[in-house]
C-alpha cells in the first residue's frame, strides 16, 4: 500500500513539471517571437505603427492563462474555493435533514 502511494506521488509530481517544463518553454517562445517581431516591426516600417504588439498582446492573453492553469492561480475564486463550497453544502445538507 505504501509504495503505490509512493508511486502515485511520484507520478503526480512528474506530470506537475512536465506541465511547468512545458509553461516555460512556452514562455521562452514566446519571448524570442515577439522580439522577432519588434526587430522586423523595426526595420520595416521604423515604427510607425508598432503591429507586433497585437501579436504580444494576444499570445500574451494565453501566456497569463496558461501561467494561472500551471501555478494553480485563480484571483476570483481563491485556492481553496473547492473545498469549502463543498463543505459549505454538506453542513447545508446536514441542516437540512435535521430539520426534516
Amino acid at each position: 500500500m505504501e509504495d503505490s502511494e509512493k508511486n502515485e506521488r511520484y507520478f503526480k509530481a512528474k506530470d506537475r513539471m512536465e506541465e511547468i517544463k512545458k509553461f516555460y518553454i512556452n514562455l521562452l517562445s514566446y519571448i524570442f517571437f515577439i522580439a522577432f517581431l519588434a526587430a522586423v516591426n523595426y526595420y520595416t516600417n521604423e515604427w510607425d505603427y508598432p503591429w507586433f504588439l497585437w501579436a504580444a498582446f494576444g499570445w500574451g492573453i494565453g501566456i497569463i492563462f496558461k501561467a494561472a492553469k500551471v501555478f494553480g492561480i485563480n484571483p476570483f475564486l481563491g485556492k481553496n474555493w473547492e473545498e469549502r463550497k463543498i463543505k459549505e453544502f454538506m453542513h447545508e445538507d446536514e441542516n437540512q435533514r435535521r430539520w426534516k
